[in-house]
């Protein structure tokens, strides 16, 4: 047991998803990478790789984000021969730009109010 000179070195973990009402998890850090790195790569396989996902897991994430939101985040393409790629629409640009700065600013807020309270959970 520390003495009361000694402070722990606490931190703050925090993980924000967006749920439906009955609490099923859909977009988090790890869709909105999924659709960062669709929009920088131009390609779901090359971003699922690498987020070293499965091609059919990051499928499922923007199936599972699409219909959760009613929008239409990505447009997919044939690969194959004329090599289209996927990409995000509009729609899925600003959703993108929009959960990036909501989740930032959560994070901020958490992070000052923790700084705030941290003495007052002893040593």
């Amino acid at each position: 047991m520390p003495n009361r000179e000694e402070k722990k070195d606490f931190q703050l973990k925090l993980k924000i998803y967006l749920t439906d009402p009955e609490g099923t998890e859909f977009m988090g850090i790890g869709v909105l990478w999924l659709l960062q790195h669709i929009d920088s790569l131009g390609s779901i396989r090359k971003a699922a790789a690498r987020m070293q996902l499965s091609y059919v897991k990051a499928h499922r994430m923007i199936d599972d984000v699409e219909k959760h939101t009613g929008l239409k985040l990505v447009e997919r393409r044939r690969g194959g021969e004329s090599r289209e790629g996927t990409r995000l629409t509009a729609t899925g640009k600003n959703f993108v730009a929009a959960y990036d700065r909501f989740q930032k600013e959560i994070k901020e807020q958490a992070e000052d109010s923790f700084r705030r309270h941290r003495d007052e959970f002893g040593p």
